[in-house]
């Protein structure tokens, strides 16, 4: 009888084990690529990413079960722009944040984006901010991985200016946006701020010009646009949209 327990025993013990290894097997995992860039042009203000884009998203996916890894061009810490920290910018997402010890650490020991790969994830989401207008928009690195990701059937999301890093990514030589619908920061939320004349260029306006189909809502808005994999948010309210119609994609893939 204690020969029969003790083997129901080990064999509910390994099959646990067994489970809980196929659970974290099937796991999703996305990838959060975020700037490094720190500098808003010439006006000596700091900029970085908004905090309510990467909070936000952050929590809608990870409290749902997805694994979550944080990038950025240079690794380490990424700065935050310090506007998005103001209190009159908070949020309950940017407020549980500020108090997350864990992933405040987590983001001073962000992967370089050089050593990430595609195949390691399942989807790719950028955290806008006015900082990836400088840096992601050009490393190569951001452009490979979008194309990446992509053409092998995975999720692209972006939310406020971080659609901007689609400036220069071309699948089979068309630039990915084009003929599709998007959104993203629009010319009267840029002038609404004042930097206008201080961004290296206007994010609809070069959307539009690589093809893309832009639509808006009302500056400050929630909205948000999928359009097969390319899933984009117009600007900080439209994070936990985003992030929502990203995880529906996720739980419907195999």
């Amino acid at each position: 009888m204690k020969k029969s327990i003790l083997l129901s025993l080990i064999v509910l013990t390994i099959s646990c084990f067994h489970t809980t290894a196929q659970n974290k097997e099937h796991m999703k995992k996305v990838l959060f690529v975020v700037t490094s860039h720190d500098k808003l042009g010439n006006t000596g203000e700091k900029t970085g990413f908004w905090t309510e884009e990467f909070a936000a998203p952050y929590y809608e996916l990870a409290d749902k079960g997805i694994q979550i890894d944080i990038a950025t061009p240079l690794g380490g810490q990424p700065p935050i722009d310090p506007k998005s920290a103001d209190p009159a910018s908070a949020t309950e997402d940017t407020k549980r944040f500020d108090k997350d010890t864990e992933l405040l650490n987590k983001l001073k020991h962000t992967l370089r984006l050089a050593n990430v790969k595609e195949s390691d994830y399942d989807a790719v989401f950028y955290p806008g901010g006015h900082g990836p207008l400088w840096d992601l928009t050009k490393d190569r690195h951001s452009i490979s991985l979008i194309e990446s990701f992509y053409t092998n059937n995975k999720p692209v999301a972006f939310v406020c200016h971080a659609p901007a890093v689609l400036k220069d990514v071309k699948i089979k030589d068309d630039y990915l946006v084009k003929g599709k619908k998007l959104t993203g920061f629009s010319n009267a939320e840029e002038a609404a701020v004042g930097l206008t004349n201080i961004v290296p260029f206007l994010l609809e306006e070069v959307l539009q010009a690589n093809g893309g189909i832009y639509s808006k809502a009302e500056n400050w808005q929630p909205y948000a646009v999928e359009d097969g994999l390319l899933i984009t948010g117009q600007n900080p309210a439209s994070s936990k949209l985003v992030a929502q119609k990203l995880l529906n994609q996720l739980n419907n893939k195999k």
